[in-house]
């Protein structure tokens, strides 16, 4: 079968966030995924694709992944996706902005709540609760298409730091061994940070993860 998924996936805000665009070129649908800053850049990019947002979602909810959010909410007229457990820490943004010496900003509330196994509205995606990073870190895989969105759950040969407030260093190893490592070897990660990689990959080279699998 072929695919019908068109991605951008490129780096934005203070600390280099990985935001993609993943749209279904038969319906001219796409989902925002952690916009966490350069709202302009984001909107040109969505008109270069000729897609229509239908929702912006989050993999956690750490500043630099939802920086942009409020601004595109406004501009698009779309409703925000955010696991329930991060709410304390996207209602903390005034203090995670302080963290990241950066202008106060403000933020609306979620719309909706994301949760495990939750249908996503393009490209046949789901919605995998990975909790470790954040008590609410989710990931988002696309079967269809092979591609697992990580956010800061599994890195390029690392993994999500766990201490911060709500990190949990045992549940980020039972996210990945138990979620993402049962996906296919051949699934191209995109990382909430730095450059892609795969699953076999991590599992062969990744030294946070030995004697996970």
């Amino acid at each position: 079968m072929n695919s019908s998924m068109i991605r951008e996936s490129f780096p934005v805000g203070p600390l280099g966030c990985n935001c993609s665009i993943i749209g279904d070129q038969k319906t001219g649908h796409c989902v925002v995924v952690d916009p966490g800053g350069n709202p302009e850049l984001i909107i040109e990019k969505v008109k270069s694709m000729r897609m229509t947002v239908v929702e912006i979602i989050h993999t956690h909810a750490h500043l630099d992944h939802f920086l942009a959010s409020g601004i595109l909410r406004t501009a698009w007229d779309v409703r925000l996706w955010l696991h329930k457990n991060d709410l304390f820490l996207w209602r903390a943004v005034e203090l995670q902005c302080r963290m990241l010496q950066i202008p106060k900003v403000s933020m609306p509330d979620p719309s909706d709540w994301l949760y495990d196994d939750m249908a996503l509205s393009v490209c046949n995606g789901i919605c995998l609760h990975t909790p470790g990073h954040t008590p609410g870190s989710v990931s988002f895989w696309f079967e269809q298409d092979n591609l697992l969105i990580s956010g800061d759950t599994l890195f390029q040969e690392s993994i999500g730091r766990t201490d911060l407030p709500g990190g949990d260093h045992r549940a980020i190893q039972n996210s990945i061994r138990e979620r993402l490592f049962s996906l296919p070897e051949a699934a191209l990660v995109v990382p909430g940070h730095g450059p892609e990689t795969c699953i076999g990959h991590e599992k062969q080279f990744n030294p946070f993860v030995q004697g996970l699998f």
